[in-house]
């Protein structure tokens, strides 16, 4: 358990802001140049996204005082998984429930692939960080899937629930498909519970990022591929033919697709105020940085490498208003208590940063 978990910190605060895999303004700009049906679907997702958005902060707004932990209340080492079947559905309330922890695999196969890839991301914390759930207390890991009509995303909504839209079939597919995307979007979870990374510019995209990085770890480990061996694609299972072949990538930012404008050096950083400030076009950053990290540790990216950006973000000292010199501070200050200070990974995390120009302090 991390010791700032296990002390209740504020940090964790309930506050969370709508982190979906897709982000508003590449919708807006598939829209743009879309047939009539698309154009509808990719539309009907942004209106979903944005009710959602106006949902959530009106509950923070009413939130006056942060959650504070509780004791486990189990011994951790196995999920606890539920899988509902929203029907197409529109409402955030869970459906029918499908599947169970334990129970034999059901007809259909989003319920499956939901059910396996959130077993494989509890595996992953638990058997790497010794992470038990988000929550790091066994939380309940609940999926709900098809969620909307040809609804082009997928989410976590801060409470353990994690949404899966079926896509229309040209800007996503199925997203039950995606490991690393459900790793990313219940990374979003770990994130809220440990750093509480404000979703807004620098910080925003580091959470972001986190997310991206853990979500390939659950991939990569799942898969037993070496940092040598993975592609470092983020989403490759659940794009459409117009985002093939990826959403994002780790190794090359800004080439994932015809539509990927992610810059790989703070050369190329990106002041909007679109997307909360660009968070997930200026992920592509650090992003870039924790690929040369595994790259040039070598052997699995989920060891050190992981280790390193995992005792980053359990870190106190990782304020909510990170910024990328600070985040990358922390990472140098960890991969050095824990390895050394002349160490191959400190000296890679080092040159990593300076790689992308980010300086570290």
């Amino acid at each position: 358990m991390s010791a700032r978990t296990a002390q209740g910190s504020p940090r964790a605060a309930s506050r969370h802001s709508l982190a979906c895999i897709l982000p508003p303004d590449l919708l807006i700009e598939l829209a743009r140049g879309a047939d009539a049906a698309h154009r509808d679907s990719l539309l009907s997702t942004l209106a979903i996204d944005q009710g959602l958005r106006v949902a959530r902060a009106e509950i923070a707004a009413r939130t006056l005082q942060h959650p504070t932990a509780v004791g486990r209340t189990t011994a951790g080492g196995a999920p606890t998984r539920r899988i509902y079947d929203q029907a197409h559905s529109n409402d955030q309330v869970p459906g029918r429930l499908v599947r169970s922890e334990g129970d034999p695999p059901d007809a259909d196969h989003s319920v499956n692939q939901a059910y396996d890839n959130f077993g494989y991301t509890y595996a992953l914390y638990w058997d790497i960080f010794h992470r038990d759930s988000i929550d790091d207390q066994g939380m309940p890991l609940e999926g709900l899937v098809h969620f909307g009509t040809n609804y082009d995303n997928a989410f976590y909504d801060g409470a353990g629930h994690m949404f899966f839209g079926d896509g229309d079939g040209k800007t996503l597919t199925d997203t039950t498909r995606g490991t690393d995307v459900v790793g990313h979007e219940l990374t979003h979870g770990v994130t809220q519970h440990e750093a509480n990374l404000t979703y807004s510019g620098q910080s925003g995209a580091l959470n972001e990022s986190c997310s991206d990085v853990f979500g390939v770890l659950v991939k990569q480990y799942h898969l037993g591929q070496s940092a040598q061996q993975a592609d470092w694609l983020i989403g490759a299972d659940i794009v459409g033919p117009l985002l093939s072949p990826a959403l994002r990538s780790m190794k090359a930012p800004g080439t994932a697709n015809q539509y990927d404008h992610q810059p790989a050096t703070m050369d190329g950083y990106v002041r909007t105020t679109t997307d909360n400030g660009g968070v997930h076009t200026n992920s592509g950053i650090p992003n870039r940085a924790f690929y040369l990290v595994a790259t040039g540790i070598g052997g699995n990216a989920w060891e050190a490498p992981g280790q390193i950006w995992y005792d980053t973000l359990a870190d106190p000292r990782l304020r909510p208003n990170a910024t990328f010199s600070s985040f990358a501070g922390l990472t140098l200050r960890s991969a050095r208590s824990r390895y050394g200070t002349a160490s191959k990974e400190a000296n890679a995390v080092s040159s990593a940063w300076d790689a992308v120009k980010v300086r570290a302090h």
